[in-house]
């Protein structure tokens, strides 16, 4: 690759993960006249979904929603593993033949913009070395957060514990926990996906939480998209499946935000009727944040609170005092004993993988910019995010962003501009990307991007209101600039003839 000249498409996307996927489908159906390519660091399609291997992973999403909008969901898990949606991305990009557009091994270094030539020069490390893609525009599939290690806290004593130390993140697939004395830390949705799963071959699995999260028992098949299966035709069953969970997922959130305390009690409730009155409820299951604060963690069909009930798994309240040879020690000075510890403590955010980004010379401190419509960087032009909702599923908005990427693509060609670049207005009021409490993003805040408190700068979180911007409103809106190589030129002479 490094001694090839430099190789042009349209579009370059970073990421071979679910939004990539996603986003190159949109661009062949959408503006087929584009060429593109896509970049993995991996060796296979999957991005996140072919990262995690530890037991029992799967979607905290219902696949009606968080499966692409353009491919149904036939499967008939709401809450489908991990494995199944990696052949389900893997399946879609093989029969749109967008595998064929894939370089594996490949990773990203550095992208610079040019205005005078509008195009992206865009460094990639692959087997053949070094070398350089030109782009008219680039759409950062990465993901948010770090691939190469998750969050780990820094607890005393650690070098002493005797057994084994895996975080989900790095968990080596197929390895044998049989008959071992495992503690989980956390209380995530990774960790509640762990306990039931490895309940029923180690010995026994305590998960210890240092505060508790919302947990809800959910059915692993939706009765009422099965029954619509049977009778309508498979796109149209998936359609109005699709439709009626978006709809009850919007109501759920809108009624945790309007009235907290009542969604609370009937979260305990349903937790109570689980585990029975003499469990201590209160002491694990009622956190100290309200509903949505953070994201609510999901047990199919209730197999979290049926492990606890069967006496494998245990739930512990307390924080870590320190790591001893034989396991953990609590504040409270009782010892966990281990043979495995899983530190399920979050992940590490971080905004288009890691790579350098540069605006004609310029560099790119996410910190310093703000999102437009959720999707756009301001300052950055032809670049988009694939940035998914927090209180939804992912996918809704990659389907959102791809199809507005298409749109500015095409309204581009048509008028003749060479790019686009959001610009703020002077004097805008910003507020953090994120209202979340979870710590992972308290963690990366003031890295992260900031987000105005008015459209088009402001990220809603809300489905609806987005579909109905981002794929029917004006994009010539006045925020988002639209310009020509030659107009920058210009420009540039006209600030240079001023400064002599």
């Amino acid at each position: 690759m490094a001694d090839n000249p430099a190789q042009s498409v349209d579009v370059l996307i970073v990421g071979a993960g679910i939004s990539g996927i996603g986003a190159a489908w949109h661009l062949q159906h959408r503006a087929p006249g584009q060429s593109y390519a896509i970049i993995e660091a991996r060796a296979q399609i999957g991005g996140t979904w072919d990262l995690f291997r530890y037991p029992g992973i799967r979607s905290d999403s219902d696949m009606y929603t968080f499966g692409y909008n353009f491919r149904p969901w036939v499967d008939g898990k709401v809450f489908a593993d991990g494995p199944s949606i990696r052949r389900y991305v893997t399946d879609t990009a093989r029969e749109a033949g967008i595998d064929r557009h894939i370089r594996f091994n490949t990773r990203v270094m550095a992208a610079s913009w040019d205005s005078s030539a509008a195009r992206w020069s865009v460094e990639v490390e692959g087997p053949d070395g070094r070398g350089t893609l030109i782009a008219r525009f680039l759409m950062i599939c990465s993901g948010y957060y770090r691939y190469e290690h998750g969050y780990m806290p820094e607890f005393e004593g650690l070098a002493d514990f005797a057994g084994e130390i895996i975080h989900p993140q790095k968990w080596p697939e197929g390895h044998e926990y049989a008959g071992k004395r495992v503690v989980i830390i956390g209380s995530g949705a990774t960790a509640v996906t762990l306990v039931p799963a490895m309940a029923g071959t180690a010995a026994h699995v305590t998960m210890l939480q240092r505060s508790p999260s919302y947990i809800a028992a959910r059915p692993s098949r939706d009765a009422i998209a099965d029954a619509l299966r049977k009778f309508l035709p498979g796109r149209l069953a998936y359609t109005l499946s699709r439709v009626k969970n978006i709809a009850l997922s919007m109501f759920f959130f809108q009624l945790s935000r309007a009235w907290p305390d009542f969604v609370k009690r009937g979260v305990i409730k349903a937790i109570r009727a689980e585990l029975g009155e003499d469990f201590d409820v209160e002491r694990h299951f009622s956190p100290h944040y309200k509903p949505w604060d953070q994201r609510f963690c999901l047990a199919p069909d209730g197999d979290f609170f049926a492990a606890l009930k069967s006496g494998k798994a245990s739930i512990v309240t307390d924080h870590v005092e320190r790591f001893e040879k034989d396991g953990i020690r609590l504040k409270s000075g009782e010892l966990i004993e281990a043979d495995l510890i899983i530190p399920a403590t979050g992940l590490e955010m971080q905004v288009g993988g890691g790579m350098d980004i540069r605006v004609d010379g310029q560099p790119v401190l996410p910190a310093d910019r703000i999102t437009y419509r959720g999707m756009m960087l301001s300052g950055v032009p032809n670049a988009a995010l694939a940035f998914g909702y927090t209180n939804a599923s992912w996918t809704l908005k990659i389907d959102l962003t791809a199809e507005r990427v298409c749109r500015l693509l095409n309204h581009m060609a048509r008028k003749g501009y060479d790019y686009c670049v959001p610009v703020p207005p002077a004097g805008i009021e910003l507020a953090p990307l994120l209202d979340f409490s979870s710590g992972y993003v308290q963690r990366a805040l003031p890295h992260l991007p900031r987000q105005g408190r008015k459209a088009p700068w402001r990220t809603y979180q809300n489905y609806l209101q987005d579909m109905v911007t981002i794929r029917y409103g004006r994009l010539e809106d006045g925020h988002l600039q639209f310009r020509n190589a030659g107009a920058a030129n210009a420009a540039l002479s006209e600030l240079a003839r001023a400064a002599e």
